[in-house]
């Protein structure tokens, strides 16, 4: 046994171990640190936020550019698909053409032979050139338009050998059409001058050549036509 004697003062006055103090500090963060720790965690809970919206975002853009696409494709089919019928259409009215040329041409080789082998169809609208024409194929559209009506005569009157041979002739020779064209055009000035023989008309149809007078009297527009075409 020790000679040294146990002082009770002596060990009430000896301070806790440092070891312990730390261990309590570490399981236990102080206030401040856990404000810290709070303000972290929010701040990674806002970019996460943030991130969330820019996935959507880009999410939706794929999402419009996949529709946009789907579109484009199907209007691109559309385009091709109408393309090949503008083609086929184009190709018909080709034909078309092309069966019209070949018709337009064998007719004016029929009707050149039909002349070559009868010299008379050349012959057949000479005439004095006492009374010139007022515009070209003047006397052919008249000639060719009283054949017509000598024809129609013929058929109603039953006289068949008569009919087909002036047909005959207005197959072989088509009018050139001026004088429909001519008999239009006067027929229209005359309404849009409310068939009025008045002082423009007049000056018109003197510029043009056309009598509008028998003697004194004044004629009327439809005389005036049967008189001129």
């Amino acid at each position: 046994m020790s000679d040294e004697v146990f002082s009770f003062s002596e060990f009430i006055k000896k301070e806790p171990e440092p070891v312990a103090a730390a261990e309590t500090a570490a399981e236990e963060p102080s206030a401040p640190e856990l404000e810290i720790q709070k303000a972290v965690v929010e701040q990674f809970a806002a970019e996460k936020a943030v991130l969330d919206e820019s996935i959507e975002a880009l999410r939706k853009e794929v999402e419009d550019l996949k529709h946009a696409l789907c579109v484009s494709e199907q209007n691109s089919a559309s385009l091709a698909e109408q393309n090949a019928i503008l083609e086929s259409e184009l190709e018909n009215e080709r034909a078309k053409s092309a069966a019209l040329d070949a018709k337009l041409s064998e007719r004016l080789i029929k009707e050149l032979d039909d002349q070559v082998r009868n010299p008379n169809a050349l012959a057949l609208l000479d005439r004095d050139v006492e009374l010139p024409d007022r515009f070209p194929g003047e006397t052919r559209d008249h000639v060719l338009e009283v054949i017509k009506e000598a024809r129609d005569a013929a058929e109603a009157q039953g006289r068949i050998r008569r009919a087909q041979l002036l047909e005959g002739v207005l197959v072989a020779n088509e009018p050139n059409g001026g004088l429909a064209k001519k008999r239009a055009n006067l027929e229209k000035f005359f309404a849009m001058n409310g068939n009025i023989v008045n002082g423009p008309v007049i000056e018109e149809l003197e510029r043009c050549g056309i009598a509008y007078k028998d003697g004194d009297t004044y004629l009327l527009p439809k005389e005036i036509m049967l008189r001129t075409y």
